[in-house]
């Protein structure tokens, strides 16, 4: 998404939680979340993969997006899930937000039901609000974008992420963004591929950024244009990563994708 769409999904996303806050009181989403007994470990289940040098995939499940348009017609996010489940998945990414991807937070609730395995929730998190919101419809980890937010709110949503025992990834798409994220020990750090001024994806962003955190004593991603299994093995060998985002390259060949078979 270019940057100018990034600003009109934020001040999107400002619009409708205002209308939500006024809606929803952080004790009923508590309760909830004290009544749902599926929460499953995202952290745990890619650190155990990346300790025995395995590999991870997070495999993305959404409908549309900003720069492909939409990826299925007929879409069905609990079957997207299973076929993932059936080939091996590590976790799964979940796009949540309404507007510019199509996503609903009820596609979480409804996975977690007849898939066992991990759930990111991909939105745009820009109030500490929406940390128990995700969570009470059964999201395991939330993605903080480093673009969207200033420091101040990268470490209270942080925080507060942590607060609620949930995974974090915090995604940097340029090396001045990932000199922001050094403090930030306990998160997953997603380097994402595109730019968002062009919206152009190149895998070279993983190892220009790669060196700026080559460092950093946890586990890394590369995320967006990754497109089969030969770039998978490109980047694992010129780095030390071992888990990959991917969305699109799986959700437009979800039957027989090759991909899987590095699992």
């Amino acid at each position: 998404m270019a940057s100018n769409s990034l600003d009109k999904i934020i001040n999107k996303k400002i619009e409708k939680l205002n209308l939500l806050k006024n809606k929803l009181k952080i004790e009923d989403l508590e309760y909830k979340i004290d009544k749902f007994d599926k929460y499953l470990d995202f952290k745990k289940k890619i650190y155990s993969n990346f300790s025995k040098g395995k590999f991870s995939i997070i495999a993305e499940i959404k409908k549309t997006s900003p720069s492909a348009g939409v990826i299925i017609e007929n879409y069905n996010p609990v079957n997207i899930a299973k076929i993932y489940e059936k080939n091996k998945a590590t976790c799964l990414s979940v796009l949540t937000e309404e507007d510019f991807f199509n996503g609903k937070l009820d596609h979480i609730s409804s996975i977690k039901e007849q898939v066992n395995l991990p759930v990111l929730c991909k939105d745009f998190f820009i109030d500490k609000f929406q940390i128990p919101l995700a969570k009470s419809f059964g999201a395991d980890a939330i993605l903080l974008i480093v673009a969207a937010l200033s420091q101040n709110q990268l470490e209270e949503l942080y925080n507060t992420a942590l607060e609620y025992k949930m995974s974090i990834i915090i995604e940097v798409h340029t090396v001045e963004e990932a000199n922001r994220i050094a403090n930030f020990k306990n998160a997953i750090i997603g380097i994402n591929n595109r730019n968002l001024k062009t919206l152009k994806t190149d895998l070279n962003n993983t190892f220009e950024i790669y060196k700026t955190l080559n460092s950093f004593d946890g586990i890394l991603i590369s995320e967006s244009g990754i497109k089969n299994k030969d770039d998978v093995l490109k980047i694992s060998n010129q780095t030390n990563i071992k888990t990959f985002l991917i969305g699109e390259s799986l959700l437009k060949n979800l039957d027989s994708n090759s991909i899987f078979s590095i699992l």
